[in-house]
């Protein structure tokens, strides 16, 4: 299960209901500490449990997190998806608090090169200290390996991996998208078999299901995978950075849960920008070229974001003043999924399907996605 929570929507520069870009994404396991699938009661897992990962940060993004019960002591990695301003320029001040609250434990970095460079800088000329270590790898060497291995992986727990692959897109500088694949693996014990079979309760149960083969006392063999049900939960989520052509999205996208894509402005906007200056191409993506995207693609959700300052709130397809409606129906047009134009501080719960081992059957198709609210608690 991921859960998403919008911090950043804005494209450029922040407004009065909308910061700068920013996406966190907490990596829930609902086999630990009370969390239950299908209910919006999401917030008793265990902090310590509850690892997150920052796509982008934009100028305030600390702020933003105030506002929140996110923890920069479980922030597990951060991944800038390029050099812009409006998507990079909180990571120092972010990195900062980190540091003055208390944080020890090493942090992941996953961002161009020039991130590097933009730190080195800051840490010499203001002083900066971080008293953890930054591991830093650059998505020019990773995207540089030969074969599939155009990704990094992050093990949460044993039974809890995070991977993050990297696709370069199109726009004015190397831009990135991050698949975000979480896979939960669970171990259950078959306990009516093993009743059925006259084998009561004892601790040979529990090293069944650790893996181990055992004796009984009446000398019988048995074996853990004749009394073990092994499930994977897979839960993938496309995030791209800016981009002007989802194409480039075609690989990344196959079997994922969701896509969230820029959609700066409307596809009128867009040629008319073109047209009114043919010298310079912003190379961003509108609703309908993204929706156009999805829509071929047979995605089943999106999540639209990073929007023009010129698009105010409120969503009324009659108003003359240019608003969120006219963002919805200029992907409506073309997409006929389940789409959301993100706010901040919305969040999102992604629930991957489930497949078990055994017989790679997989949960039936429903919708993964859901919003569950803001969360903005003041």
């Amino acid at each position: 299960m991921l859960k998403l929570t919008f911090l950043g929507t804005s494209a450029g520069v922040p407004t009065k209901q909308r910061n700068v870009t920013a996406l966190a994404i907490e990596c829930l396991n609902p086999h630990t500490s009370g969390v239950q699938q299908g209910s919006r009661q999401q917030n008793n897992q265990s902090k310590k449990s509850r690892p997150w990962v920052l796509i982008d940060c934009g100028e305030g993004t600390q702020q933003q997190l105030l506002h929140t019960k996110l923890s920069l002591h479980q922030l597990a990695a951060i991944c800038i998806t390029h050099v812009h301003g409006d998507h990079c320029y909180g990571l120092p001040g972010l990195l900062a608090s980190a540091a003055m609250s208390g944080r020890r434990e090493p942090l992941t970095l996953i961002a161009p090169k020039a991130i590097a460079t933009l730190l080195e800088t800051i840490t010499t000329t203001t002083e900066l200290y971080l008293p953890f270590a930054l591991d830093f790898i650059a998505i020019e060497e990773v995207l540089a390996e030969q074969g599939d291995t155009n990704k990094v992986s992050i093990s949460l727990s044993d039974q809890h991996q995070l991977d993050i692959d990297i696709t370069l897109l199109s726009h004015r500088v190397a831009s990135h998208a991050f698949g975000i694949t979480q896979t939960i693996s669970r171990r259950t014990l078959n306990t009516d078999k093993l009743v059925a079979d006259g084998i009561p309760a004892s601790a040979l149960w529990g090293k069944l299901q650790q893996g181990e083969d055992v004796t009984t006392e009446d000398n019988r063999q048995l074996h853990s995978v004749d009394y073990i049900n092994e499930e994977i939960q897979r839960t993938r989520v496309v995030v791209a950075g800016d981009n002007d052509t989802p194409n480039c999205l075609r690989k990344a996208v196959v079997d994922a849960d969701l896509l969230v894509h820029e959609a700066t402005y409307t596809h009128e906007v867009m040629m008319a920008i073109q047209a009114r200056n043919p010298d310079f191409n912003p190379m961003h993506s509108s609703a309908h070229v993204v929706g156009t995207f999805a829509q071929k693609m047979n995605l089943k959700n999106i999540i639209l974001t990073h929007f023009s300052a010129r698009y105010q709130n409120f969503d009324n397809p009659d108003s003359e003043t240019p608003n969120m409606a006219y963002i919805r129906l200029d992907a409506e047009s073309v997409y006929k999924g389940n789409l959301w134009l993100a706010a901040d501080f919305d969040q999102y719960m992604v629930d991957g399907a489930v497949e078990s081992v055994s017989n790679q059957e997989g949960s039936q198709e429903e919708n993964r996605v859901q919003y569950i609210g803001s969360a903005r608690s003041d």
